[in-house]
């Protein structure tokens, strides 16, 4: 599916909310980031030809965005693996009067009006492609090494 089929497969009531801010995202998006459908949603990816060191093989996710059936669900991956950037877009949802229902990446909504419009646009223009994906190095890097000393640990303990 495109996103166009995407958008226009969507109830009436909820097309304009997806156009809407899709195109902000758009606008705001750092160059690099690429535009397609993935796992039902609309997606901004870095290509495998750019960053092919995936964990899964498919391109590294930094947005996305989904019309779900009771609300909206707009994923925010540099969110999820920066504490300083969670910080800042709870902060902008606290000084605009917002509240922010956030899981770890994705922040649910039922309109626009829920959403601080332009903090969610710089949270978007806030890590370009190259930091993003130095972000994501590093976790999995930390990740890589956290796991090889917890089956240390299971290990030894057995040998003991």
């Amino acid at each position: 599916m495109t996103v166009a089929e995407y958008i226009a497969a969507l109830p009436e009531d909820r097309r304009g909310t997806v156009t809407r801010l899709r195109a902000l995202l758009n606008r705001r998006m750092p160059k690099g980031y690429c535009e397609g459908m993935t796992w039902g949603a609309i997606t901004w990816s870095i290509p495998l030809e750019t960053f092919p060191d995936t964990y899964n093989g498919e391109p590294l996710c930094y947005a996305a965005l989904a019309s779900k059936k009771n609300y909206f669900s707009l994923y925010l991956m540099g969110a999820y693996g920066s504490a300083d950037e969670r910080q800042r877009l709870e902060e902008g949802f606290r000084r605009a009067g917002k509240k922010l229902d956030m899981g770890k990446s994705c922040v649910r909504f039922r309109s626009l009006e829920d959403l601080p419009l332009e903090v969610i646009g710089d949270s978007i223009a806030g890590l370009p492609p190259a930091r993003y994906i130095a972000q994501c190095t590093t976790a999995r890097a930390g990740a890589k090494t956290a796991a090889k000393k917890r089956a240390s640990k299971t290990k030894s303990k057995r040998s003991s």
